[in-house]
């Protein structure tokens, strides 16, 4: 087969999409709706959220791990986090409040195994689905067998084969497209205007793009796309059909909050990095999987983590992702049986809300701030020993982050109007908050704490 990109997947990309990626948007990672929509409520719309990510809907495999949730049985609105009443009601209610849902969607695969029943009932066999038969699937001359993954530096093998024994469906058939299609318009007449396509790299771009265009305009999508530098499938070859995943982010940036002296070398993130353009990227610290894997950084090693987050949010590189998880020890643990809310966010046992973090919730409106202007990384400034910095978002936003191990005070220039304003790494509340007084020429003196940071902007004068 050959394998091309077509200049016609531009518009897919490039149309303008119900989410603002200049924002925030936020991971809940196995909760409920109803958890959900209570969060939307209470916490993700007031914070500023933009957009929420929920785990896959559809019906799945029975099991209590994680990835059960990821080999899907049928399309049908039902899983481990609710029905389709309870998901339209949460769909409702996040976007009542701002919040676009954005569902992630398995539509690579469906389940491995000769049979089984799915958590709604539903019964399948050997490569044989209600939606799909042995037909949609890549198989060898067989119909109920087919090759496996195991050469990352053939796309073929890639992307026609199985990933560890799930049944990997032809997306290059116009049935199988037109399902999937189906599947995601039908998510979106019940009010979901956003999609992340799993396992997007073991798709071909322009099968992919198939049925993405199918989708209405303003549909936000982003592709799973997880590269290596030997592989034959690159992020790059997605550019156009949709945003993408860049796991890279991550990787070249949390050394540089890790080792000391080296907060100094992150002005510059971005395609100079070697990274895909910024208005095609989703970036994020960690997500389910890479937690659970090679991310350099996850809420266990506390500190870094928390200012790798501070570190994303602030700067203008890509549309941020900020990663809730629960407590596991267990890789393929399923999520805790509490209610997660207020109460178990944090407890050390069951929610760990990284969300809701006091720093990185408030710097959720400090972006938004940060992007009413040019948006533009302004008056750089760093510590003798590389482990402070500073600067401005244009003239809207100011933030000093000091990974080193004594606190750093130093005159900025912020770049502000001339003021008082919230520190909203403590508190966004303006009755209260810790203040810093800018002066009549843009400077203020600030003392940002070890391993902490010090945030301003317009949006939280005093």
């Amino acid at each position: 087969m050959k394998f091309t990109i077509l200049s016609t997947m531009v518009a897919a990309a490039s149309a303008a999409t119900s989410v603002d990626t200049c924002g925030v948007f936020v991971h809940l990672f196995e909760w409920s709706h109803a958890d959900v929509a209570n969060e939307c409520e209470n916490w993700l719309g007031p914070k500023g959220y933009n957009g929420v990510q929920v785990s896959p809907p559809n019906e799945h495999i029975t099991g209590e791990q994680w990835w059960t949730r990821y080999q899907p049985v049928s399309y049908n609105i039902t899983s481990r986090s609710g029905g389709e009443d309870e998901f339209k009601d949460m769909v409702d209610r996040c976007e009542a409040v701002g919040v676009t849902v954005v569902a992630d969607a398995v539509v690579n695969h469906m389940a491995a195994g000769s049979s089984g029943t799915g958590v709604a009932g539903t019964q399948y066999t050997n490569r044989q689905f209600p939606d799909y038969e042995q037909a949609d699937f890549h198989h060898t001359t067989n119909l109920d067998t087919n090759c496996a993954v195991t050469d990352y530096t053939s796309q073929q093998n890639v992307q026609e084969c199985d990933l560890v024994g799930l049944p990997d469906l032809d997306t290059s058939s116009t049935k199988v497209q037109d399902r999937i299609a189906e599947y995601l318009n039908y998510m979106y007449g019940l009010g979901v205007k956003g999609f992340r396509i799993d396992a997007a790299k073991h798709q071909e771009a322009s099968q992919m793009n198939g049925y993405l265009k199918q989708l209405p305009s303003d549909a936000f999508v982003f592709g799973e796309v997880i590269e290596g530098a030997t592989e034959a499938v690159k992020p790059e070859m997605y550019e156009g059909v949709c945003y993408i995943t860049e796991f890279d982010w991550a990787q070249e940036v949390a050394p540089n909050v890790v080792g000391e002296g080296k907060m100094q070398y992150l002005k510059t993130i971005g395609e100079s990095w070697g990274l895909i353009p910024s208005d095609e990227s989703v970036i994020f610290t960690d997500n389910h999987d890479t937690q659970r894997g090679n991310a350099p950084l996850t809420y266990k090693d506390g500190s870094t983590y928390y200012l790798l987050n501070l570190v994303m949010l602030a700067h203008n590189y890509g549309y941020p992702k900020v990663m809730s998880s629960y407590y596991f020890t267990d890789h393929d643990a399923g999520p805790p049986g509490a209610t997660a809310d207020e109460s178990s966010c944090g407890d050390g046992s069951t929610w760990v809300c990284e969300h809701r973090w006091t720093g990185i919730a408030n710097m959720v409106n400090w972006r938004k701030s940060a992007a009413s202007g040019d948006g533009e990384i302004e008056n750089w400034a760093q510590s003798d020993d590389g482990n402070g910095i500073a600067f401005s978002r244009s003239d809207s936003a100011f933030v000093a982050i000091n990974r080193a191990g004594n606190d750093w005070s130093t005159t900025v220039q912020t770049g502000l109007p001339a003021g008082t304003y919230c520190n909203v790494i403590k508190s966004d509340d303006t009755s209260s908050c810790e203040t810093v007084t800018v002066n009549s020429d843009g400077t203020a003196s600030i003392t940002a704490p070890s391993m902490d940071a010090v945030a301003m902007h317009v949006g939280a004068a005093v």
